[in-house]
């Protein structure tokens, strides 16, 4: 016989495990400012897998699906929004340092 609590012990567990995962690469493109080896179409589709995963959630009434997948659905948003940021023309543009060469060296400019 298992005890009633146990399912939602294992779902919260299970729901930190999937948190956990997307911490590294926050951190990641975070730091280095740099999302290129980010996969845009994995992303979105997870950020959309996620939300599919708290509607269903509240659905059924399943606190650990809801707040997991919330958190989850944060995380993974964040990291769609850092591929967004730092994937834009002028930020890339900036950060190889396209540009900074135009005029150096001359008087008056």
């Amino acid at each position: 016989m298992t005890p009633s609590f146990l399912p939602e012990v294992v779902g919260f567990c299970a729901g930190l495990c999937s948190m956990v995962s997307f911490t590294p690469q926050l951190i990641k493109t975070w730091r280095e400012r740099d999302a290129r080896s980010i996969s845009l179409r994995m992303y979105v589709v997870t950020v959309t897998g996620f939300s599919l995963w708290v509607t269903y959630g509240v659905m059924i009434g399943s606190l650990p699906v809801m707040l997991t997948n919330s958190v989850c659905l944060v995380l993974s948003g964040l990291i769609l929004a850092l591929k967004w940021r730092f994937s834009r023309p002028d930020y890339v543009a900036r950060r190889e340092g396209v540009g900074e060469a135009v005029g150096a060296g001359t008087v008056g400019h």
